[in-house]
C-alpha cells in the first residue's frame, strides 16, 4: 500500500513538473544566406499555459587557436550604427499549444562570416521585462505556476551569417589511412548525418553525428578496417551523399 501511495505521489509530482509552458524552437542550427538580411524563427509552446520568452543574443568569436568565446553585442541607440544580429520582437508571448515568431535581423558588413548564439529563455514576467501584460495578469500567472513544480527550460541555437559574396570550395583528400575535407571557401560547410558502420551489419553503427567545417578548417577521420563511413556534404543549398570505405 505504501509503495502504491509512493508511486501515485511520484506520478502527481511528474504531472506537476510537466505543467506550464514547454517551448520548442525546432532546429538548433540556422543559416542566413548571403543574399538575405532577415530570418524568421518560430517558437512553439506545447504546454498548457502561456510562455513568456526573452530572446538573448551573443556573438561567438574564435581565437587564433580556434577556441570559441561568447561576447555580448554592443548596445547602441542609433539603429543605423548597429553591427550584429538583433531580434524583433525580443519578447514573445506564446499561447498554450500555439506559436509565435521573431525576425532575426542582421545589420553590418558582410565581408566575412559571423556566428551568434541565440537563446530563447522562458521567464516569469516581471515589470522590468517589458512584456505587454498588466500587474494583475502577472500575478495571476505566478499563482498558476506556483500550483506545481515547474521547470522553465530555455533553448539556444547557433546562427551562421554567411558573407554577401558566398564561396564554397571543399577539397577532399581520400587517403589510404584517413579521409579529410578542407574548407577553402569563405563560409561554413556541414557534414550531416555522419555514420560510422560495420560493413557486415547495419546494426553495428556509432551514433549519427553532425559537424560544421568553418572556413579555413579541416574535418578528418581515420579509416578503420571493416568499417564504412556515410554522410552528406552540405554546401548551402547543394547536398552530396558520400560513402567511404575503410582501409
Amino acid at each position: 500500500m505504501k509503495r502504491l501511495l509512493a508511486l501515485f505521489g511520484f506520478y502527481l509530482l511528474s504531472q506537476a513538473a510537466q505543467a506550464g509552458p514547454q517551448i520548442n524552437i525546432g532546429v538548433v542550427y540556422d543559416y542566413l544566406d548571403g543574399d538575405k538580411s532577415t530570418y524568421l524563427k518560430r517558437v512553439f509552446n506545447g504546454g498548457d499555459s502561456t510562455a513568456f520568452v526573452k530572446v538573448n543574443i551573443l556573438e561567438i568569436v574564435y581565437d587564433a587557436d580556434g577556441k570559441a568565446r561568447e561576447i555580448p553585442l554592443a548596445s547602441q541607440a542609433d539603429a543605423s550604427a548597429r553591427d550584429g544580429l538583433m531580434a524583433s520582437p525580443a519578447r514573445l508571448i506564446v499561447p498554450a499549444n500555439g506559436m509565435q515568431g521573431t525576425r532575426l535581423l542582421y545589420m553590418g558588413e558582410r565581408d566575412k562570416e559571423r556566428y551568434f548564439r541565440v537563446r530563447f529563455v522562458p521567464v516569469v514576467p516581471e515589470k522590468e521585462d517589458e512584456f505587454a501584460v498588466s500587474t494583475e495578469e502577472r500575478e495571476d500567472y505566478k499563482k498558476g505556476l506556483s500550483a506545481g513544480v515547474n521547470v522553465l527550460a530555455g533553448y539556444g541555437t547557433v546562427f551562421f551569417v554567411r558573407p554577401k559574396e558566398t564561396r564554397f570550395d571543399s577539397v577532399i583528400d581520400n587517403g589510404t589511412a584517413n579521409y579529410q575535407i578542407r574548407n577553402n571557401g569563405n563560409t561554413v560547410v556541414v557534414i550531416d548525418e555522419f555514420k560510422d558502420c560495420s560493413v557486415k551489419s547495419e546494426q553495428e553503427c556509432q551514433p549519427t553525428t553532425k559537424h560544421h567545417i568553418l572556413a579555413g578548417r579541416t574535418f578528418q577521420f581515420d579509416k578503420q578496417p571493416g568499417r564504412e563511413y556515410r554522410f552528406n556534404l552540405v554546401e548551402g543549398t547543394q547536398t552530396k551523399s558520400l560513402r567511404v570505405a575503410g582501409k
